[in-house]
């Protein structure tokens, strides 16, 4: 039996193909240590989550410039021992960034986020010209 090492680029570039047009930035910036997003599209807003536990509220950077928000965490954690001669010592560094390019239906000025038991919240609400019309009855005359 031989070990043949198999290409698994065929499938995100096929991800990358479909998700191209999405202007929330498809499959291609997602890295294997990103967090995992959802994105839900509600009636007045998109609400994107991130699962990212283990970090605080000062753990995250999060930046609109123009139309690209982007999300970013660094951890550095050194386990702190009081002995000189330590047997073992473990280090910690964690770090992710994530874009997305924003339509020009958000409202970026009221970009609202929260840190709830290890996901990351962000509230991109749509701007008023972009929210669904109420029906409306039309009379005969």
């Amino acid at each position: 039996m031989s070990i043949v090492k198999r290409n698994n680029l065929v499938f995100p570039s096929l991800m990358n193909d479909i998700f191209k047009p999405d202007w929330f930035g498809g499959m291609e910036n997602v890295a294997a240590s990103s967090p995992a997003v959802n994105i839900k599209d509600n009636e007045k807003n998109f609400e994107l989550d991130l699962m990212v536990p283990g970090r605080k509220k000062e753990d995250f950077n999060i930046e609109v410039d123009a139309d690209l928000l982007t999300i970013s965490s660094e951890i550095k954690k050194e386990e702190e021992t009081n002995e000189e001669n330590y047997t073992r010592r473990e280090f910690r560094f964690s770090s992710f960034k994530r874009a997305f390019t924003l339509p020009e239906t958000i409202d970026s000025e009221a970009i609202k986020a929260e840190y709830i038991d290890g996901v990351l919240k962000i509230t991109l609400p749509k701007k008023e010209e972009a929210l669904p019309k109420p029906k409306r009855v039309i009379e005969l005359k």
